[in-house]
């Protein structure tokens, strides 16, 4: 059959064009995005649960487990059979080992009814989130992505279905009378293919997994733009990002999924409104386009941004009283503190003393000094007034690193009770300050304790939130709740995570990562575009460290070494154009 490319073109809108085009286009046509995310399919793991065991309803389900190829076949071999009547309908649930972000592939046989068959497909972060029903006391939802529907497939054919967040699928039948062959059910798993050039290794395999799981949940995150949640959350949340952007400078480097983002938000808020309608927010979008600079050294990109920053500058100068108290409406700092409304006055106080430094540094570096100086004085004012924090930890990590509050007193507020009253998003800030405080034992405790915990309970990614009274009695995710526990996923949470709704894979929550590539291995840049770094490792409690972080100019390598006497041996690899100073320890 001979096919006229040109009528082909005609067809899909390129009209008179169309014949000096191939059908592989030399020029982008208007509309036309490509998607530069990989697709891969992987089988299951595990079958965790069959609806029957007698073989009557469900019959070779391990048969699933096998390598597929995506392709319908002639023969009905090695399938899984499905059937159900007026008592019971077949079903499975399939463990695909980890989280994952994409959809699923199912490859049917031929059954005996030529014609559709309908079933019902759940996906789950949790075990018990794939077997739960839309809403109830556990709130399971279709928010953002679906992941419970009812669809048909086909008669010896191929089906792709699906687009969230996901480590769980149960496949139940629709309808009595019904059978259903299997021949694969894959899971389409969508992600930027890119190398994580950061690396940490440390005698701690518990550190060293907790670093991992945290660069693989931003990872997930990274999709066409850089989201907060795969399931839930998918949208451009700026201050959620400003971990998440660092946690990518330490394991990825550049990556223009964060420029996009970055921009995205930018052009659809006014500057006199905030970003994602919190004020912090447009604070953070500020600091990280700071932080952005100190990584990347991407000065033409910077420049872009000066018309909007320093009308958003000028919004936030106004908003202080002559007290030199911050005004500002859309009050948030994160979740767990959101109802300590003194806390929250604290950390905007400090946190807009932050941003203003970040952006009087920027103007500088843009080289408008009278700018600089402006919003620098601005912050120096605010720094007159000090709000109580009123116990809070995450106001008194936003009050050291703004230097309105000793280290030490704040290392005091944050370390009391060890990883009680941590939170996902703000522990990272906490983890600051305990190191500037010069606690980085204590912080290393925790990190291991608090995100350690979500290890415990079968975590691949760290959650949008947790608490420590959560573990109590508590199921893991990876199985079905025994009776007698607690099911942690669907009986916690509060605020917008109440029960399935709570995203178990949540970019915010990566903090540690950045934090043991900054101090324990010790990269610190001290210079644009990393042109100087310095290296200052504190093991703690640690034999040694090693790892590897990304730079414009190519990947620097470290190792350290507790020797006999104490002191710590660092053996440094770094790329000729990179000044490096090394800490005396």
């Amino acid at each position: 059959m001979k096919i006229n490319i040109t009528l082909l073109l005609f067809l899909f809108g390129f009209g008179s064009r169309a014949q000096q085009l191939p059908l592989v286009f030399k020029e982008k046509p208007a509309g036309m995005e490509t998607d530069t995310r990989t697709r891969v399919y992987l089988s299951p793991t595990r079958v965790l649960w069959q609806s029957d065991k007698t073989g009557k309803y469900v019959k070779d389900a391990r048969n699933l487990l096998k390598p597929g190829n995506g392709q319908g076949e002639l023969v009905n071999r090695d399938m899984v059979t499905l059937t159900s009547d007026a008592r019971h309908k077949g079903a499975i649930l399939l463990d695909f080992g980890r989280e994952l972000h994409g959809g699923l592939q199912i490859v049917t046989g031929m059954m005996k009814k030529n014609g559709p068959v309908k079933i019902r497909v759940r996906f789950g972060e949790s075990a018990a989130e794939a077997m739960a029903d839309l809403g109830g006391k556990t709130n399971a939802t279709n928010d953002h992505a679906i992941r419970d529907l009812t669809v048909e497939v086909p008669w010896l054919g191929v089906l792709d279905i699906g687009n969230t967040g996901f480590r769980f699928v149960r496949i139940d039948l629709s309808e009595a009378d019904a059978e259903l062959l299997l021949k694969e059910v894959r899971a389409a798993f969508i992600f930027r293919n890119i190398p994580y050039l950061g690396s940490f290794k440390s005698s701690d395999e518990r550190l060293n997994k907790i670093w991992e799981t945290g660069a693989y949940t931003v990872h997930l995150n990274m999709q066409q733009y850089l989201w907060d949640g795969i399931k839930r959350d998918r949208l451009v949340w700026v201050g959620d990002m400003h971990p998440e952007v660092t946690t990518i400078s330490n394991v990825f480097g550049y990556n223009d999924v964060v420029p996009k983002s970055l921009d995205l938000v930018r052009d659809i808020t006014p500057p006199t409104q905030w970003m994602n309608g919190i004020s912090a927010y447009s604070m953070w979008w500020i600091i990280i386009h700071r932080d952005l600079y100190k990584f990347n050294g991407d000065l033409s990109y910077l420049r872009k941004q000066k018309d909007y920053l320093i009308q958003l500058l000028d919004v936030l100068s106004t908003k202080v009283d002559d007290k030199n108290s911050e005004t500002l409406d859309g009050r948030f700092l994160d979740w767990p503190s959101s109802e300590n409304k003194p806390a929250i006055h604290a950390g905007l106080q400090a946190l807009m003393v932050i941003a203003l430094d970040a952006g009087s540094e920027i103007c500088g570096i843009l080289k408008d000094n009278a700018s600089a100086t402006k919003y620098k004085a601005v912050a120096v004012r605010m720094r007159k007034y000090i709000p109580d924090i009123n116990g809070s930890k995450q106001a008194a990590a936003l009050l050291s690193l703004s230097g309105m509050m000793p280290a030490e007193k704040a290392n005091e507020v944050i370390a009391e009770g060890g990883a009680k009253n941590f939170s996902t998003f703000y522990g990272y800030y906490m983890l600051e300050a305990m190191a500037k405080a010069g606690n980085y034992q204590g912080a290393i405790d925790i990190i291991k304790t608090y995100w350690g915990a979500m290890l415990d309970l079968g975590a691949t990614t760290f959650w949008e939130d947790f608490n420590m009274e959560w573990i109590k009695n508590a199921g893991r995710i990876d199985e079905l709740v025994p009776e007698g526990k607690i099911d942690i996923h669907g009986a916690y949470g509060a605020y917008c995570y109440v029960g399935f709704r709570h995203s178990l894979s949540h970019g915010w929550a990566s903090g540690p990562t950045s934090w043991l590539s900054e101090h324990v291995l010790g990269f610190k840049v001290m210079e644009p575009g990393c042109k100087t770094v310095r290296i200052e490792p504190h093991l703690g409690d640690l034999k040694f460290a090693e790892g590897s972080f990304p730079t414009p100019y190519g990947i620097i390598k470290v190792k350290h070494t507790r020797l006999a006497n104490g002191k710590v041996q660092s053996d440094i690899m770094a790329p000729k154009a990179i000044k490096i100073i090394r800490a005396n320890l």
